[in-house]
């Protein structure tokens, strides 16, 4: 079974990535799609959103006579990440109760 990842998560994603390194786009890509099924399509409008919200910084670096475009976490996009882990433990913790069969009043 295939659950949807949606914006947030997908944020929470690229962020948690880029606070271990900054990469380019097409690397970060590649080290999100070995867990979860992306298209840099869909990748980078979040990468340009994340980059106007304040969340992540962007420069460029040469690389084989070209330039890459690397992004960098902001400390804006660090408390974004933290926001967002603590909602996905409330949200799996939540949602593990009732896959459990712990619905009812205790």
């Amino acid at each position: 079974m295939i659950f949807q990842l949606t914006a947030p998560l997908l944020d929470g994603c690229v962020l948690a990535v880029l606070e271990q390194e900054d990469a380019y786009g097409y690397s970060l890509t590649q080290q999100i799609k070995r867990q979860v099924d992306i298209s840099e399509s869909t990748l980078y409008p979040i990468l340009r959103r994340l980059q106007r919200e304040g969340c992540l910084s962007v420069y460029d670096r040469q690389f084989q006579g070209r330039n890459r475009r690397y992004y960098a976490i902001t400390p804006t996009g660090r408390d974004l990440l933290d926001d967002c882990r603590r909602s996905w433990a409330d949200y799996t913790d939540r949602v593990g109760k009732i896959l459990s069969g712990g619905t009812r009043d205790e």
